[in-house]
């Protein structure tokens, strides 16, 4: 299987043979964590990134994206931020920090290798990809919940004169200086985009909702609400929407004042039911006080220079910007497996079991603390299984092989010959192979 590394990464070679070796797929913060947590245990894990280096998505968004979450609650397990980074790192700490992860812990990442399936044999799973076919046992999905930037199909959309982008692609808020500007969306990533208006020189800022955020500040005076995530977390769901509101109400007062709706549901009760994460504030709510933003209706339709909202309202956005959310993209890769919601979100996440033994989510869900944070713990929770089940596994073996003797060594593990025969894939020939066959370089299935 062709691979690539960055100049900083190097490939090391685990052992051969697909019990031994776990398949994680992605190398973000979640698919790092996982291969950190087996490698601590003794388990060989082989990262697939179908980017060309590390962190390849944090590159591509806009330049002045920072984390809304605390330096202290956003590292991954073993290693610090480097002194005087800021309270909320931007988007270049967080890429060069993943990198010195990856670096620290010897991390094996095969770049440039696109996953395109995964169905089930057997006991194992075949990922294909698109420099072959691999086989192991155990495999972690860790591509993320906001894979791919989600946008409505409101009607009339192609025929908008004006600019359409989604917030993964806000830019810089001087782009937008001197422009009118329609906000779709008052969640998580629609919070982030007005932040940043409200510090530009824009001639007007619509802002259509059709609910209302649940909505923290970045700070109370000096003082980092994130940093109380962790608290948070361990309150009863009931109570920590209460705490949530109860402080969104004392910071901010009364937004319904100013138009904005209120929130269906608790801001805990929507994270752990809907994953929708609780949106920060950092200015954008002065502005909003101020008159700089307008909350307008929600959108129905396109029109020419128009967009028209459901009370009839047409306004003529300069630029649209769609804060409309992320979907993970992983309905082609394994739609068929049942794993799936409605949206094509994983609905097991961590060491919660997927229904399909072996297979394992990783970062599919937003939390009170932090992805990283979050991150950290699944991977733990998983890891602690994988190597459960390995040696719940040996422990089978052997006691087979005491019950009928064996020849065959495969690994560190005897087997008897007929146990060590046993076909694992079969090549694109037909041909079945066992565990214990040498690969030929020319054969299209390798087990890791």
């Amino acid at each position: 299987m062709a691979a690539t590394t960055s100049e900083t990464i190097p490939i090391v070679r685990g052992p051969k043979g697909s019990d031994e070796t776990v398949i994680v797929i992605g190398a973000g913060a979640a698919g790092l964590a996982a291969a950190d947590a087996l490698g601590r245990r003794g388990m060989t894990a082989v990262v697939l990134d179908k980017e060309q280096r590390i962190a390849e998505p944090w590159r591509r968004r806009h330049e002045r994206l920072t984390l809304n979450t605390h330096r202290a609650l956003s590292a991954l397990p073993g290693l610090a931020y480097p002194s005087r980074t800021a309270a909320f790192p931007n988007k270049d700490v967080i890429v060069g920090y993943l990198n010195d992860f990856a670096r620290a812990r010897s991390i094996r990442v095969e770049f440039g290798t696109a996953v395109e399936r995964i169905e089930r044999t057997g006991g194992h799973w075949l990922v294909h990809t698109g420099q072959g076919v691999l086989s192991a046992r155990h495999v972690i999905v860790a591509t993320g919940r906001d894979r791919l930037p989600w946008t409505p199909d409101w009607a009339g959309k192609a025929s908008f004169s004006g600019k359409l982008i989604h917030a993964a692609d806000f830019g810089t808020a001087k782009d937008y200086a001197g422009k009118k500007v329609l906000v779709v969306g008052a969640g998580n990533s629609g919070f982030d985009v007005l932040n940043h208006l409200a510090r530009a020189d824009t001639e007007a800022v619509w802002l259509s909702a059709r609910q209302g955020p649940s909505l923290m500040p970045k700070r109370i005076g000096k003082v980092a609400v994130a940093r109380f995530g962790g608290f948070m977390a361990m309150l009863p769901t009931w109570i920590a929407d209460a705490v949530i509101a109860a402080t969104q109400r004392l910071v901010f007062g009364d937004l319904t004042r100013f138009s904005l709706p209120p929130a269906p549901k608790g801001g805990a009760s929507r994270l752990g039911i809907e994953q929708i994460a609780i949106a920060v504030d950092d200015g954008a709510v002065a502005a909003l006080k101020a008159g700089r933003i307008s909350v307008v209706a929600p959108v129905t339709a396109f029109e020419g220079p128009g967009v028209r909202l459901n009370d009839d309202t047409v306004i003529e956005p300069d630029v649209v910007i769609a804060a409309t959310g992320y979907r993970t993209g992983l309905e082609a890769m394994l739609g068929d497996l049942g794993v799936l919601d409605a949206k094509g979100v994983p609905k097991a996440n961590g060491g919660t079991p997927s229904g399909q033994p072996g297979l394992w989510f990783i970062g599919m869900r937003p939390s009170l603390t932090s992805y990283f944070h979050s991150a950290g713990l699944q991977a733990e929770a998983i890891a602690r299984q994988i190597v459960s089940d390995r040696q719940a596994d040996r422990q089978r073996v052997v006691a087979v092989t005491v019950r009928l003797g064996s020849t065959h060594l495969h690994g560190e593990i005897v087997l008897p010959r007929r146990l060590a025969a046993a076909p694992v894939h079969s090549s694109s020939t037909g041909e079945a192979r066992s565990v214990a066959t040498q690969r030929r370089p020319e054969d299209p299935c390798r087990d890791f």
